[in-house]
């Protein structure tokens, strides 16, 4: 009886000791190095791995397969921070993970998300770096901030997104992201877009609305889409076959921005086999972006991508002809338009681009070709199933199109420039006169003057000429009450009478700008409804400076930019037209509401506010400078869009431009501490607007106060008061949120109003960090400073 006694006994620690994970040698205090050992963890299997490995000349912290002859990475923390030194240390201490580098503060790998203490960690076979608390009880895992891949056993939770690496030897964020979708729809995109369904490349088209649905890789390799009760949804990702145990499945948003499933056969010596098991796309050309701006993707015979200027351009960096391409010559401003100034158009056939027109003609080919040369604001024109569809630079989404009927007639040509780029094309269609053929002296002279005379003659026809069409346009318009923006404009130049009426006299007031106050207005008497502002703190511009700068504004279009419709330069008048925001501004919701605003509703405005900035930031040509951002001149569409407004005159900043000196702008409370200095003005100085903008949001208070105890009465320092003592929920006057997101947006807030410009981080960085796809720091205080860059 005793021998079965001990027997059970046996088998009852047998089972408990198997459920428990197994935890090898990774206890509190355990260090890894970057140079001496050890300088990883490993798996029991010894097939994963977490530590250093190297990367160009120095180390990053990850972990990888150990597959030969390299090492398969397939997580890495801190993506986009640089290599690290060889004197980095790793160790895991009670409140997370941390990484140690002398000269530099300590950085957390891995936090602790419970208020127990961590007891130790374990690297599973299955890849997944996991920490635990004493009861062995999941406190942390990578396996819930995937980077790149997903390996057997790991889902791709909605809302989430897969990032590809910069290249196979550069690990850091790359140019593409796989989101998957609270719609239910699992996406491609490019990276740094606006996640419209013309950015997307590829898409399980499984959208339901209500049904949440998570991307999940079994350990056998087969790739589903599964929602809460476990239904496997397929999207045409086949089934690959296990082989004994030994195989290990992984799926990767590659660096050329397409998303596969490979497996890894072992044999039991180590030698590892790679296979690709399926891929979402075939083609290459496909992936949007894959060429940059200007440029278009061919496959060459091993089907690899290559990519190819337009006539007119070239590379922008020969060494990296992905970037994109630029202009060989000078384009005219549209406006103070040069008579000596000649256009010509070349043609690329099978070619298309995916980016949008600003108008659309039914129309010949032929007739394409000329409407698009005649008119200044277009720079290329795409004819395809008989539409004629005008295009403003940059160029986007380029391919070679299985389609012979698409073309592109690029505007190209300078008066400099005309002979080589004929050379260089020989389809170039002029559209000059001949040339003139070298004679004698006297008679070039002669021929000369008759020439200029000519030409006298019939400039001043054309001008009459244009002068009766426009009065005869403009009076059709008026008659018709045709309020729509004609196809053929991109902006809508106004006279000064027709803003006078269509605002009853500036009327109603809607509210002041930075330079001018904004008026409610109807055009036409129309039921669509405009804002107008009038100019009138503007610093003196010359006419060209300010046309210029408004038609570059006019081209900014983004959901959550205030539409320019138009202007009006009349005489010294100097009016902007917008479209109208009914909802009001940012600063009523927060400051003159009888109730908090909706935490979940805040947290998607200042989303909404960080992307239109990262927009005028790195995404449109200039870029621009806003130097004003404010909850005031955040304004709210029908449906609640948070939409930035008053950048009409904000800094541009040249191609080669990253700073600029420039009188103060802005507004007191809201303006970085660089403007104070004389110094050049960058774009980290919107960075610090947003970030006090940020703390307002979350807060639902202004910067200042002056009704409440003096420790609060400078937002920021008592919001880092509140963040050093653990304190937070003090900000929220008993609102009830979700405390990882409040501690996230708390800790952004706080990076964006660092004094230094240096220690703020970008608006890419930003959106990241907000959206949980990038680690975050401990702040200092704001006006601090740490050897520490964005």
């Amino acid at each position: 009886m005793a021998a079965i006694l001990l027997f059970l006994l046996f088998l009852s620690t047998s089972s408990t000791a198997t459920a428990q994970p197994k935890h090898t040698n990774i206890t509190l205090e355990s260090p890894l190095s970057a140079t001496t050992q050890p300088t990883s963890w490993l798996s029991p299997s010894r097939l994963f791995a977490f530590g250093f490995y190297r990367e160009g000349t120095g180390f990053k912290v990850g972990i990888w397969l150990e597959t030969s002859p390299n090492k398969t990475i397939v997580w890495t923390a801190n993506q986009d921070d640089p290599p690290l030194s060889g004197n980095s240390t790793l160790v895991l201490m009670n409140n997370g993970l941390f990484l140690k580098t002398a000269g530099a503060p300590d950085m957390i790998i891995s936090g602790n998300n419970s208020s127990l203490p961590v007891y130790s960690a374990s690297m599973l076979d299955s890849g997944n770096l996991v920490l635990y608390n004493s009861d062995y009880k999941s406190i942390w895992e990578s396996f819930n901030y995937p980077t790149d891949t997903i390996l057997g056993g790991q889902s791709l939770l909605p809302n989430y997104q897969l990032f590809s690496s910069a290249s196979e030897t550069d690990h850091s964020t790359g140019g593409f992201q796989l989101s998957m979708q609270t719609d239910a729809n699992l996406v491609l995109y490019p990276k740094d877009t606006s996640h419209t369904p013309g950015d997307a490349y590829w898409a399980t088209g499984t959208n339901t609305p209500g049904n949440i649905l998570r991307l999940q890789l079994y350990q056998d390799g087969s790739l589903y889409l599964v929602n809460a009760t476990g239904y496997n949804t397929s999207f045409g990702a086949r089934r690959a076959v296990a082989n004994n145990g030994n195989v290990i499945y992984r799926a990767t948003l590659d660096v050329d921005g397409i998303f596969r499933l490979y497996s890894h056969s072992f044999t039991r010596s180590g030698i590892s086999t790679m296979k690709m098991e399926w891929s979402a796309l075939s083609n290459k050309c496909k992936v949007n972006s894959i060429c940059g701006v200007n440029s278009y993707c061919t496959l060459s015979t091993d089907d690899k991508p290559n990519c190819l200027c337009l006539p007119g351009f070239n590379f922008t960096d020969p060494d990296k002809k992905f970037v994109g391409c630029s202009r060989n010559f000078t384009l005219e401003v549209c406006i103070d338009k040069k008579e000596n100034f000649t256009y010509e158009t070349s043609t690329v056939e099978s070619v298309q681009f995916l980016d949008s027109s600003y108008a659309t003609l039914s129309i010949t080919k032929d007739e394409c070709r000329k409407v698009c040369l005649d008119d200044c604001n277009c720079e290329a024109a795409m004819f395809e199933n008989e539409k004629c569809m005008k295009l403003t630079l940059p160029l986007k989404y380029g391919r070679a199109s299985e389609s012979a009927s698409s073309i592109i007639f690029i505007k190209v040509g300078h008066e400099s420039s005309v002979d080589a780029i004929t050379d260089s094309f020989p389809n170039v269609t002029r559209m000059v006169p001949g040339e003139i053929k070298k004679e004698p002296r006297v008679k070039i002279l002669i021929a000369g003057i008759v020439l200029a005379a000519c030409l006298v003659a019939s400039i001043a026809f054309s001008c009459f000429l244009i002068y009766r069409n426009r009065a005869q346009s403009y009076k059709k318009m008026k008659d018709d009450n045709n309020l729509s923006l004609s196809e053929e404009i991109v902006l809508r130049s106004f006279s000064y009478n027709e803003l006078v009426k269509a605002t009853d006299n500036f009327k109603e007031e809607l509210g002041k700008g930075s330079f001018g106050t904004v008026y409610k207005g109807s055009l036409y008497n129309s039921n669509r409804t405009v804002a107008v502002k009038r100019l009138e703190k503007m610093v003196e511009e010359g006419e060209r400076e300010f046309r210029a700068e408004t038609r570059a504004i006019g081209r900014t279009h983004h959901r959550n930019l205030v539409r320019l419709l138009g202007f009006c330069d009349e005489g010294s008048s100097r009016l902007l037209v917008y479209e109208y925001m009914s909802n009001g501004s940012l600063a009523n919701l927060l400051f003159k509401a009888q109730s908090r605003h909706d935490w979940k509703e805040r947290v998607r405005i200042a989303l909404d506010v960080a992307r239109g900035i990262f927009y005028l930031h790195e995404e449109c040509e200039p870029h621009i400078i806003h130097c004003d951002i404010k909850p005031q001149n955040i304004l709210m569409d029908g449906f609640w869009t948070a939409k930035i407004s008053d950048f009409g005159l904000a800094k541009l900043l040249m191609p080669d431009q990253t700073r600029t000196f420039t009188g103060v702008r802005g507004t007191r409370g809201y303006l970085a501490p660089e403007w104070q200095k004389n110094t050049p003005i960058s774009l980290k100085a919107d960075v610090y607007s947003y970030g006090i903008v940020l703390l307002e949001i979350i807060c639902c208070r202004r910067y200042i106060e002056l009704e409440v105890p003096d420790n609060e009465i400078v937002l920021s320092e008592w919001v880092y008061s509140c963040f050093v003592g653990g304190e937070l929920r003090k900000l929220l006057g008993g609102e009830e949120v979700e405390g990882k997101i409040l501690d996230r947006m708390v800790k952004v807030g706080l990076w964006c109003i660092q004094d230094e410009p240096a220690l703020r981080p970008s608006m890419k960085n930003v959106i990241l960090m907000m959206e949980g796809n990038m680690d975050i720091p401990i702040p200092p205080s704001p006006t601090s400073s740490m050897n520490i860059s964005f």
